[in-house]
């Protein structure tokens, strides 16, 4: 995949105070309206007529836009590799990175970085916007600011926040708890499981004991081997026998999240169980994920999970399915099955409560 790379130092004639990349996918944050009224994508090279309070911050931004800007819609796991095959290329040149991107599938993309930048030392801080950077009352201008701001934030000459984030309307998230729940308004994250790392307001509010504190002498790692051998069921009142077949005869299929009620209950049908033991026999894996925003899977709790659990479903704990499919992809395809059921219910990058 092709893109178009611009370099702009809003600190001069001064010294820059940190080197920030910034990664355009799409969405509707680079967004602004031609002539005829139609939208566009944004020029980065003009970032400073459309944001001149940039010049505050002192930085010295490298633009990476792709060349065919995409509807995040759109996302598969090529791009997740050529945003990290991005950022790995360019870590060592620069204190941190803010990734613009479309918000119907940011959490699919944090949280496939969380797992595939192993050994991560810098912010990598995604963000987007619900109105075009060009529209009066966008919230894009806000959302990149205080991005960049974070990205490059360090205290005694160690970046603040280390970790893969998502940054929307004044809340700093860890990237793999993050979901998207909002398409109308400007609180379109939240973090149910997890607390928020930063609040921002009249200053920036950061919640240290949150945050990630990386390992010291762990090598910088890029993994990008994804197996896209997954599937997801969600169950629901009347689900059928014939619909269940369907998914769990995928060709090839080597791992199932299966939505389930509150804590990880499922109906207990006799066909669903031995739908499930067969596979389970086959060697698929079968990932218990709930339905519920905030909370955990504690199969055997009730009766409704004990069965799950009898025959071999493995708890997703609090992992958001966003990360628990993302997680499994990159496993999959980086250690192989056998290995991907041993470490998928351990926190990799703090994904989930142990």
């Amino acid at each position: 995949m092709a893109y178009n790379q611009v370099n702009i130092n809003t600190a001069l004639p001064g010294p820059a105070q940190s080197r920030i990349l910034i990664v355009y996918t799409g969405g509707t944050f680079g967004m602004v309206r031609n002539k005829d009224g139609a939208l566009m994508p944004f020029d980065f090279s003009r970032i400073l007529e459309h944001l001149p309070t940039l010049k505050n911050l002192y930085l010295d931004l490298t633009v990476i836009s792709f060349a065919d800007p995409i509807d995040s819609s759109n996302i598969q796991p090529p791009h997740w590799q050529m945003i990290g095959q991005i950022i790995f290329e360019h870590y060592h040149q620069h204190d941190g990175f803010v990734v613009l991107h479309g918000t119907d599938t940011m959490s699919f993309t944090a949280s496939a970085l969380s797992f595939m930048l192993q050994g991560l030392t810098k912010p990598v801080i995604l963000t987007g916007a619900q109105l075009p950077i060009s529209e009066p009352r966008s919230d894009a201008r806000e959302n990149l600011i205080t991005s960049l701001e974070i990205a490059a934030a360090k205290k005694s000459g160690k970046p603040l926040v280390p970790e893969v984030c998502v940054f929307f309307d004044y809340e700093l998230l860890r990237g793999n708890r993050s979901k998207k729940v909002e398409s109308r308004h400007f609180d379109a994250f939240e973090s149910s499981n997890y607390p928020a790392l930063a609040k921002a307001g009249v200053a920036i509010d950061y919640n240290f004991p949150a945050i990630h504190v990386p390992r010291a002498g762990r090598a910088f790692k890029l993994r990008s081997n994804f197996n896209d051998q997954v599937a997801v069921l969600k169950l629901f009142p009347g689900i059928n026998e014939a619909a269940v077949s369907a998914v769990l005869a995928t060709q090839g299929l080597q791992a199932l999240v299966i939505e389930t009620f509150g804590s990880g209950n499922a109906p207990a049908l006799g066909w669903l169980k031995k739908l499930l033991t067969t596979v389970i026999n086959r060697g698929v894996l079968v990932l218990n994920i709930t339905q519920c925003g905030g909370g955990r899977v504690e199969q055997g709790k009730y009766e409704t999970s004990l069965w799950l659990k009898e025959i071999g479903v493995t708890s997703g704990a609090d992992m958001t399915v966003e990360a628990a499919i993302t997680k499994l992809m990159i496993l999959l395809g980086e250690q192989g099955l056998e290995k991907t059921k041993q470490l998928i219910g351990k926190p990799l990058a703090g994904e989930l409560t142990a």
